[in-house]
């Protein structure tokens, strides 16, 4: 294991702050390790010579060597106490205490002493405002919560401590065990990257389970859950879901990506499989834990009832796995091993007067077909059927295929003693269809996760000092915004813009005309004025003897909307051919936890329209920049769909993964807009542009 293996195996356990009072936290936690612990249990306290039977110790520096620290005093006096303990030598703490940053102005301070402190000394430090640590491989309970682990292979973290012991006490009755179990708190020092490294790295955890309010890292998270799953399964319930931050941004990309969608692509690009709720959490985890990985997406259904087959059948259809075809040989082998009434095709229905030799001879048939990967067991409750049997002949035939087989064993005290059976060989019974469904697709994502291939971001040649310059432009504006006067930003990192210029004269308006084959497009230039079309400043298709007659005109209703505007001049751009083309939008966002947030989607007047839109955490490769175009519904229209000429695809996969660099290089851009990226059969234009510039970290981050 890394680094925080001692967490988890202490040869001692200290509790700072330990008491016999009645009700205290202090006797709690000691109690818990006293009840299990096989280790030293060291009690300090400056009041007391013994607590619970043991010697009590003033202080760490008169204690015997304590590899694991828990810490129950009050909260003015936590720093002083971890002081002493790292000078005695302790690296590992567990700060129970509450008072922290959750309380306010004060708390926040002592959480940052806290935060020095760790530093300084190399601490390894949980919390603070947690609820404790477990570890069943030691019989280690350190914390104040009523109910110990049951041992297993599930590592489960949570930043809500009530939440452990409200899971724990059902966890307990259904016969789940976990490895390691951790109370976040405050993550002032450790947080969720550091469990799932350290977790990924543990051989004894099958499966990393977490319930998340928020994830301080973001890229971090990512990079290292990326890692943790090419072998072990990450799932999350992930909640505090809100349109708050969308709401809050002033840009399509910021109110299009906020911060729900944020999370959403990043987990998804961390190789996390997040579930909706805590049943599902447990039910994927209980899969993934005890399961082989399906060879394919095909579910055959052994059942020996109608009505419970066809909802199995339709959870199938609702769920990214399918009905497995059964093969002609398949077929008929069923056909001889079942009764004439029997359905042999999928769902196998045995019929109700099915025996456990019946099921047993239906499900090894269907096992053995190639087009199956994994199956769903589900019975009825009936006088012939003993689910005892039923269950070591569903264990008999998994492990003889190799293939993953879930149970629904429909029923009360009658499944009882058949689901313990099961669950001892890893085997999951569910009572309800959908949900041992649930269990196999979770099975089958995982299988995706690690099938995946993420390649590196490429570094293309940009100009970076030119893109800084233009960057500089915002500083001293009011609101830090800058509009299509910035295109340059887009040429600095190669990507494609039409032929034309920003002027202030309409002398030089007809010169740059000229110089533009064809007719142009003429758009007022102004940080204040959003809407252009909508005032008239906007002219397409205006011919080089009309050019200077539409720049007074474009000009005039500019002042005349808003006279104290800000007047840039005009742009003069050369007119595409949108007929052949399909209007994109190309985005960045930055999210205050996983940084810059690339969107991409139809543009124009369609984004907020239809909201057509993927969503990927920077920086990104070809391959992911290659499915954020796949994965938007109109994604045929840029591919050549009713008989339209294919748009330039690899134009807009290469200007997403620019735009990538582009925002990656620069922290300093907040929000980012080429709406629209025109993309043609010839190639992509970004024909506008908007970006709002955080003028502070241009001299900070940008570097």
């Amino acid at each position: 294991m890394g680094r925080l293996s001692a967490l988890f195996d202490p040869e001692s356990v200290a509790v700072v702050g330990a008491t016999d009072r009645e009700g205290a936290v202090g006797r709690a936690i000691l109690e818990n390790l006293r009840d299990g612990f096989a280790g030293e249990i060291v009690p300090i306290n400056p009041s007391r010579e013994e607590v619970l039977g043991l010697e009590c110790y003033s202080d760490a520096k008169s204690a015997p060597p304590i590899d694991l620290a828990v810490v129950v005093v009050p909260p003015d006096i936590v720093i002083e106490s971890i002081r002493d303990l790292a000078e005695a030598g302790t690296e590992d703490v567990v700060v129970i205490t509450a008072g922290f940053s959750e309380t306010g102005s004060e708390g926040a301070e002592r959480e940052g002493q806290l935060r020095e402190l760790a530093a300084e000394h190399g601490l390894n430090v949980v919390g603070p405002n947690s609820l404790g640590i477990m570890a069943t491989a030691v019989g280690m309970n350190a914390t104040f919560g009523p109910e110990d682990a049951l041992e297993g292979s599930i590592s489960f973290m949570s930043q809500s401590g009530a939440f452990i012991t409200a899971v724990l006490d059902w966890a307990n009755e259904q016969g789940i065990g976990f490895r390691d179990v951790v109370s976040l708190g405050n993550k002032t020092v450790l947080d969720e990257t550091d469990f799932v490294r350290e977790w990924g790295d543990d051989p004894d955890t099958d499966v990393v389970i977490g319930y998340l309010e928020d994830i301080d890292d973001g890229r971090g998270f990512i990079e290292a859950a990326r890692e943790v799953t090419d072998d072990t399964p990450i799932v999350l319930v992930k909640s505090g879901r809100t349109d708050a931050g969308a709401q809050a941004a002033s840009s399509h990309t910021g109110a299009i990506a906020g911060s729900e969608r944020a999370y959403e692509a990043g987990l998804e690009q961390a190789g996390v499989i997040r579930a909706r709720s805590v049943q599902e959490l447990f039910d994927y985890a209980r899969a993934l834990a005890g399961l082989p990985e399906p060879e394919s997406d095909g579910v055959a259904v052994v059942t020996n009832a109608g009505g419970p087959g066809v909802l199995t059948t339709d959870a199938v259809g609702d769920s990214t796995l399918e009905m497995a075809g059964f093969t002609d040989e398949t077929i008929a082998a069923l056909g001889d091993a079942m009764p004439d009434e029997a359905n042999v095709y999928n769902p196998i229905d045995a019929i109700g007067d099915a025996d456990v030799e019946r099921f047993g001879e239906a499900l090894e048939i269907a096992l053995a077909d190639p087009n199956v990967g994994s199956a769903v067991v589900v019975a009825a409750p009936t006088a012939v059927l003993s689910y005892d049997d039923l269950a070591e002949t569903v264990i008999e035939e998994l492990e003889a295929h190799e293939t993953p087989v879930v149970t629904c064993f429909m029923g009360g005290k009658r499944a009882r003693e058949a689901e313990e059976t099961l669950r001892e060989s890893g085997v999951p019974n569910y009572f309800d269809p959908s949900r041992a469904v649930s269990g196999l697709d979770a099975l089958a994502r995982f299988r995706d996760v690690r099938e995946r291939s993420v390649d590196e971001p490429e570094r293309f040649d940009v100009d970076r000092e030119r893109a800084r310059e233009v960057l500089e432009r915002a500083r001293g504006r009011t609101d830090n915004r800058l509009g299509v006067e910035s295109m340059e930003l887009l040429d600095a990192y190669g990507i494609p813009t039409p032929q034309g210029e920003i002027v202030d004269d309409p002398d030089r308006a007809r010169e740059v005309a000229e110089e533009i084959e064809g007719d142009v497009v003429m758009k007022i230039v102004s940080p204040d004025i959003s809407h252009k079309s909508d005032i008239g400043g906007v002219k397409v298709g205006v011919p080089d003897e009309d050019v200077y007659d539409a720049y007074e005109d474009v000009v005039s209703r500019a002042r005349n909307y808003q006279p104290d505007a800000t007047i840039i001049g005009v742009q003069i751009q050369e007119l595409l051919d949108l007929e052949a083309s399909t209007e994109t939008i190309v985005g960045m966002n930055r999210d205050p936890q996983f940084g810059p947030l690339l969107l991409f989607g139809l543009g124009g007047i369609f984004v907020e329209i239809l909201e057509d839109t993927s969503v990927r955490v920077a920086p990104i490769g070809d391959d992911e920049a290659r499915e954020m175009v796949d994965e938007i519904k109109a994604a045929p229209l840029l591919r050549g769909a009713r008989g339209r000429e294919p748009a330039d695809v690899e134009g807009v996969v290469e200007t997403i993964q620019r735009l990538s660099q582009l925002a990656t290089d620069f922290p300093s851009i907040l929000e980012l807009d080429i709406n629209p990226l025109v993309a043609g059969p010839d190639g992509v234009q970004a024909i506008d542009l908007r970006l709002t510039v955080d003028a502070d970290e241009l001299d900070t981050k940008d570097q």
